[in-house]
């Protein structure tokens, strides 16, 4: 078993690199695309959020029956068929505007059926990952991949911004799609065995059956139940944010685009900073300290973005980015270890999916919200309110067992499966 395990081990890197890549290049992403919306196509506030919200809409849609394919899919194969699909769907864009072609309705088509493949691409990532790491390492293997995200979202938007300002906003896509050949060429390198492969036989015959098995194992559980409304209700207000946050720089705040990736990118070093020091923190005050410890007092610094002005006030957008992101990726890094250590194998797609529909769902009716905001009471304003929303939502953490414990349990959960 221990070979076999070290076995395993050794393509960790290979899912990295690859996964890391591909980060970039969506992050590079989350500034061109607004910036193709407002520059070629000259789009208003709430078509930009919009495009945010069709990202995120699959999540709604098929979240769910998307884990029970991923329990019964090798999950490797199914990423990669992602990163292809993503790549081919991303490069349409600067073919198109380079042909004079591009509308709205097509960057909008790009942004469905982008979320729809990371809808199976995310879930199969999150239940893959204890194939290739074991349980005892899986938070520093989590820690590498979040950190690596985190320093992706501030490289990424600041080359977004560089190539968007020399060569326009839509050649950055085209960047994004060969990272996605890049982590698909990396998971063609890894061959490990796929433990729920071996259990199909314990698994219900129907979808129904077993997208319940998922949700009755989260809502069942109380950990996982508060860990799931708390993602919710934090992740409507991320969206809103995310979705208005280029237009306000650039409308509201005046910067150019350039100036824009790098304030954006420059806000993502405290995730970097949250994930080298994450698992040596909870090691000391324990896991579920260290989550209540970031959220409650990281989390309300949020409320310095809406004072960001041009010059000195960009300051004020770093230090909240900057803080707000120690929080996130460290949280994450705790949470996702927690859930995959936690749940059975033959379950984990299932129970992602499960944390995903809740989580993710929300991302689209946060991006719409955010607009609908902006277009009534303006974008600062909106600023005021979605950052409020995101402090209130740390507060959900209390409501569960996590506020009397030093760290998180590790049992495995077995007994919780019928």
């Amino acid at each position: 078993m221990e070979s076999d395990q070290a076995e395993a081990a050794r393509y960790f890197p290979l899912l990295w690199f690859g996964q890391g890549a591909s980060k970039f290049g969506t992050a590079i992403t989350t500034v061109v695309m607004p910036l193709a919306a407002i520059t070629v196509l000259n789009t208003g506030t709430f078509l930009v959020t919009v495009i945010e919200a069709s990202v995120w809409l699959p999540w709604l849609l098929i979240g769910l029956p998307a884990g029970v394919w991923v329990d019964r899919l090798p999950r490797r194969r199914t990423m990669l068929v992602c990163d292809l699909i993503s790549a081919f769907t991303l490069a349409t864009v600067p073919l198109a505007a380079w042909a004079g072609l591009l509308t709205i309705a097509h960057l909008i088509a790009v942004a469905l059926l982008l979320g729809t493949v990371a809808v199976f691409f995310s879930t199969a990532s999150q239940a893959f990952l204890p194939n290739i790491v074991p349980k005892d390492r899986l938070p520093g293997a989590n820690a590498k991949l979040q950190g690596t995200e985190a320093g992706a979202q501030i490289l990424g938007p600041a080359a977004g911004g560089l190539v968007a300002q020399l060569f326009g906003a839509v050649t950055g896509l085209l960047i994004d799609a060969a990272t996605f050949l890049i982590s698909a060429l990396c998971l063609r390198g890894i061959r490990a065995e796929e433990h729920h492969l071996f259990a199909r036989e314990k698994r219900e015959t129907t979808f129904r059956a077993e997208i319940a098995t998922g949700l009755r194992f989260v809502l069942g559980d109380p950990y996982l139940r508060v860990f799931t409304v708390h993602a919710g209700a934090s992740n409507l207000a991320a969206s809103a944010l995310q979705a208005i946050l280029i237009v306000f720089l650039v409308r509201t705040v005046g910067l150019s685009q350039g100036v824009v990736g790098v304030v954006v990118g420059a806000a993502g070093v405290g995730g970097v900073f949250g994930a080298l020091v994450v698992t040596r923190l909870a090691d000391r005050v324990g896991s579920a300290r260290t989550i209540l410890l970031l959220e409650l007092c990281a989390t309300p610094l949020a409320l310095l973005i809406p004072l960001t002005t041009p010059g000195l006030g960009l300051l004020y957008l770093m230090v909240g980015g900057l803080t707000v992101s120690v929080a996130i990726v460290a949280s994450n890094v705790l949470i996702g270890s927690f859930t995959q250590s936690y749940c059975p194998p033959q379950l984990l797609g299932r129970v992602s999916a499960s944390l995903h529909f809740v989580n993710f769902s929300t991302l689209p009716l946060g991006a719409l919200m955010g607009g609908l905001l902006a277009e009534l009471t303006g974008l600062r304003t909106t600023m005021w309110v979605v950052t409020s929303l995101a402090v209130a939502s740390s507060f959900i953490l209390l409501a569960g067992p996590i506020r009397k414990d030093r760290s998180l349990p590790a049992r495995t959960a077995l007994d919780a499966v019928s």
